[in-house]
C-alpha cells in the first residue's frame, strides 16, 4: 500500500475540505450518540433525529463559508441554489451533495453502523467523494481522477475470482423477490445488510464487500460519495438497468444500484433480473 500524493487530484482542495469537514460533523455525531433527544417520522419507515439537523447546519454553514458560489442538495433540507447558479438538480455547475447522518434508524437506536457522506458533482458527474465512519474513525474518499482511498492509503475493490467466495451487501424488491434472492444467495457465500447503504457502497472501494445490489429506494445523497469510491477501487457501478450510476435529476428514493468486479457485475446482473 502506498500514501497518495496529495497534490495529483484536480480536487485536492475540494477533497481535503471534504473530509475534514465529514470528521467534524461525525464528531458532533458521536458527542451525541446514545443521548438522541427526538425522533421525527419522515414516513412509516423512515425516521430523523435533531442530531441529523445539527449536522447537516455545520455542513451547509461551513460549504457556504468555503465555496459560497457552489449549490447544495442535502438530504433534510433539500435545494440550495447558488446566488448566481443553475438549480442543484439541473447537472450544470457545481453541488455539493451532503447526507449527515446515513443510517439513521441505526444512529437513533445505538446501532454502530452510520456514517456522514459528503461529495461535490460538476456539471452532472460525481467529482469528490467523502464517506466517514466515527465510530471506527475511519475515512473513505476519491476523486474522479484519484484513487480510493481508506485514511489516506490507497484501497482495491475485490478481486476473487469466483462469485461463490462474494459476501454482497444486498437489498432486493419488486417482482419475484424470493425466488431471485434465493438465486442469488445460492451463487454467492453469503449476504448482509449493514443498514448504511452510503458505508456498505463504500466497502465495495476495498474489497470489505465484495458487491452491493440494492434494487430501489436510494437518493442521490445516498450514493454520490460512495458510488465514485466504489468506482474509482476498481468495481463496476452501474443502475439495475445498467445505465449510468449517477443522475443528479433523479427523485429521492428512485435509485437502485448495482457495484461489483467487472469479472461478477454481468453474472450478477443476470441473476437479478
Amino acid at each position: 500500500m502506498s500514501l497518495v500524493p496529495a497534490d495529483r487530484a484536480t480536487f485536492a482542495g475540494e477533497l481535503a475540505f471534504a473530509e475534514s469537514l465529514a470528521v467534524r460533523a461525525g464528531e458532533l455525531l458521536m458527542e451525541r450518540y446514545g443521548r438522541v433527544e427526538r425522533v421525527d417520522y419522515k414516513s412509516a419507515r423512515d425516521i430523523v433525529t435533531e442530531v441529523d439537523g445539527l449536522a447537516e447546519e455545520l455542513i451547509l454553514a461551513a460549504i457556504r463559508g468555503r465555496y459560497p458560489d457552489d449549490a447544495i442538495l442535502a438530504e433534510e433540507s433539500g435545494e440550495h441554489r447558488a446566488i448566481a447558479g443553475a438549480a442543484p438538480m439541473s447537472g450544470k455547475g457545481r453541488v455539493w451533495i451532503v447526507d449527515p447522518i446515513d443510517g439513521t434508524i441505526n444512529y437513533a437506536n445505538g446501532i454502530p453502523m452510520f456514517c456522514v457522506s459528503i461529495a461535490l458533482a460538476v456539471d452532472g458527474a460525481p467529482a469528490v467523494g467523502v464517506v466517514h465512519d466515527p465510530t471506527r474513525s475511519e475515512t473513505f474518499a476519491a476523486t474522479a481522477d484519484g484513487p480510493a482511498t481508506l485514511d489516506g492509503v490507497i484501497v482495491r475493490a475485490s478481486d476473487k475470482e469466483r462469485l461463490t467466495d462474494c459476501v454482497v451487501s444486498l437489498a432486493m424488491g419488486g417482482r419475484r423477490v424470493a425466488t431471485r434472492a434465493r438465486s442469488v444467495r445460492k451463487a454467492i457465500r453469503v449476504s448482509r445488510s449493514m443498514g448504511s447503504s452510503a458505508m456498505a457502497l463504500a466497502y465495495v472501494g476495498n474489497g470489505r464487500f465484495d458487491a452491493f445490489v440494492q434494487e430501489g429506494g436510494l437518493s442521490t445523497w445516498d450514493i454520490a460519495a460512495a458510488g465514485l469510491i466504489a468506482e474509482r477501487g476498481g468495481a463496476r457501478v452501474s443502475a439495475m438497468d445498467l445505465g449510468p450510476w449517477f443522475d443528479i435529476s433523479r427523485g429521492s428514493r428512485s435509485i437502485g444500484l448495482l457495484a461489483a468486479p467487472a469479472t461478477h457485475h454481468a453474472q450478477l446482473h443476470q441473476l437479478l433480473r
